[in-house]
């Protein structure tokens, strides 16, 4: 059983299918959820959620394998029952802005949205082992228990102060362990809190059932793992309740990121651990739970997969590093599922490990490896065979090849002085570059085209021009701010002149919820700009009337006004206090003015 799924961290989430392991999940950088073959280790879904971009996915987690029941149903055989109960179906999707997506691989679409229970951000999803429960646990510090059947919201409980870091139910749906740096085991049946346990100093991001024993054996055992801790504690739950403190540690070499396990179901059976740290190593263990253990349990087998160095590259003789991103334990005690690289294209694979061992390489050519799965993919585009002796009369209609005329050689010898004559393209082949730049998905030719020709979108036909060209200003407007300006001018022209041809587009929803979200954050950055704009511009108009009220101009020392009656002292007095009325010179001490 993986332990992953359920748990939040700063890595992006993948979980492999249970039981199978048919599939590999995975939720990338850019928001979207891609399912892969493990295979054929190819792609076999891709969902953009309507709220990738402010709404990413925080964390993900398989429900139990299900048979599809919709439509009508015909009698099958044993084996044909048998496959189709093992399928993996509903996958639970937690996200950033509180809400959890159910999505349907054997639908390929949402299932539905479980909202209006978390006011924060969602860092953990568990099943209920009866598939028709799922918890969720957020920064709230609230637990939802939800209800697939209808959709709904069952109830939901403070747990603590701080934030739910990660979430695990018994294999017997009885209890439900939930942590944030303490843990708390919960019944389910009562919502009320069954034991309290010592936790870690950092968050707890990994939660695990070790044993599927019943809790008054003292055989339940359960795993737990913090950020930035290098130690993976397993803590037994006791009928007499001494048991606050972790009884086996695990030595690691990194913060814990996915957990795979085979849970024991006797005394003499030995749990096989499989663990995925951050630094991208894989640590294998294989221990007995029977009590207390004083010193920390180092791995018996490291993996490490990296690739072979360039050759003909100074310093490239030294293989480079290559993350493990998740694992899945075999059957047989050497077999691993391995996924590695990144996490926009993982490389899956199938080997034995030598266990006996201490630290393994695997070298492997990534880019090799890519390549060639690129190569044998299948693509949607389909590209027309045109014959070699055809003649393509009219070279500007989307969906044909011309020729290209090869240039002579002496065309390239030009002198460095000579200025070269651009080539304009008339008024008239936009529409056509416009709807063979979307066909193709050439960016090179919708660059030609002028950003103040938003008119030749009146000359669009279909509605798959128009979901393409919406798809393309929205992934322009998603880049450099200024270039937004001109694709509303687009935007605005093709929702004014072609809002009938949208209405007729199925999933109109999905794609205009990226653009919606998109202009929704710009808007609301704006306003924090303006206030920001009208802060520093006050400041400014501050600063510059202090510098102006501390400037001195220049006194100007003659009279305004001479007064002559003689050489008496009362005509020189009024004078000075004339001169000193018009503020011209301080009055002081030696000439009083009254």
């Amino acid at each position: 059983m993986a332990a992953d799924g359920g748990s939040s961290s700063l890595a992006y989430p993948c979980a492999f299918s249970l039981k199978s392991r048919q599939y590999l999940a995975v939720c990338a950088q850019d928001g979207r959820l891609r399912i892969w073959d493990t295979h054929s280790n190819t792609l076999h879904q891709e969902y953009v959620p309507s709220a990738h971009l402010s709404a990413t996915c925080t964390c993900i987690a398989w429900g139990p394998c299900r048979t599809d029941k919709e439509g009508p149903q015909r009698k099958k055989r044993r084996s044909e029952a048998m496959v189709a109960a093992e399928r993996a179906d509903l996958l639970a999707l937690g996200t950033a802005a509180g809400s959890v997506l159910i999505y349907s691989t054997v639908k390929g679409a949402l299932h539905c949205t479980l909202e209006g229970a978390h006011s924060g951000q969602v860092n953990s999803v568990r099943w209920h082992p009866e598939g028709g429960v799922l918890y969720s646990g957020a920064e709230d510090g609230h637990i939802a228990e939800w209800d697939l059947r209808s959709g709904k919201l069952r109830c939901k409980w403070k747990v603590d102060r701080s934030a739910v870091t990660s979430l695990c139910v018994s294999p017997d749906g009885r209890l439900l362990l939930s942590a944030g740096q303490t843990i708390k085991m919960w019944d389910l049946e009562t919502k009320e809190v069954y034991r309290r346990f010592t936790g870690h100093s950092t968050a707890v991001t990994t939660l695990c059932f070790a044993t599927t024993r019943p809790p008054d054996s003292d055989g339940l055992y359960f795993l737990s793992g913090a950020a930035h801790d290098r130690l993976l504690s397993v803590w037994q739950v006791r009928a007499d309740g001494k048991d606050k403190n972790a009884v086996v540690s695990f030595t690691l070499t990194d913060e814990p990121l996915h957990i795979d396990l085979t849970a024991s179901d006797s005394k003499d059976e030995a749990v096989r651990l499989a663990v995925v740290c951050r630094d991208g190593q894989l640590h294998l263990f294989e221990h007995i739970l029977n009590g207390h253990c004083k010193k920390p349990l180092s791995p018996s087998c490291s993996v490490q997969v990296s690739s072979p160095g360039a050759v003909g590259v100074p310093g490239g003789d030294s293989p480079t590093p290559v993350p493990v991103l998740a694992t899945a334990l075999g059957q047989e005690k050497q077999a691993l599922l391995l996924a590695y690289g990144n996490h926009t294209q993982p490389v899956i694979e199938r080997t034995t490990v030598n266990t006996a061992e201490r630290h393994v390489c695997l070298v492997r050519d990534v880019k090799a490896t890519l390549t060639l799965t690129m190569e044998t993919a299948i693509s949607k585009v389909k590209t027309p065979v045109v014959n070699a002796d055809a003649k393509v009369l009219v070279p500007g209609l989307p969906g044909h090849c011309a020729p290209v005329k090869s240039v002579p050689a002496e065309a390239e010898k030009r002198k460095q002085s000579s200025k070269t004559k651009e080539v304009r393209i008339m008024t008239d082949s936009f529409a056509v570059l416009l709807v063979q730049g979307l066909e193709s998905n050439d960016s090179n030719i919708l660059n030609v085209i002028p950003t103040n020709k938003a008119k030749c979108v009146s000359s669009l036909s279909g509605v798959v021009s128009h979901c393409l060209l919406l798809f393309q200003l929205t992934k322009r407007m998603q880049g450099n701010p200024y270039s937004a300006v001109m694709m509303v001018r687009w935007l605005k022209a093709v929702l004014t002149l072609h809002a009938s041809y949208l209405s007729t587009v199925p999933d109109l929803v999905g794609q205009l919820g990226v653009l919606y979200h998109l202009i929704e954050s710009r808007v609301k950055m704006f306003h924090k700009l303006t206030r920001l704009h009208g802060k520093l511009y006050l400041l400014v108009t501050q600063v510059a009337a202090s510098e102006r009220s501390h400037t001195v101009t220049e006194l100007d020392l003659t009279a305004k006004l001479v007064y002559e009656e003689g050489k008496d002292m009362p005509s020189i007095s009024l004078a000075l206090c004339l001169i000193f009325k018009e503020g011209l010179y301080p009055a002081g001490p030696e000439f009083p003015c009254s």
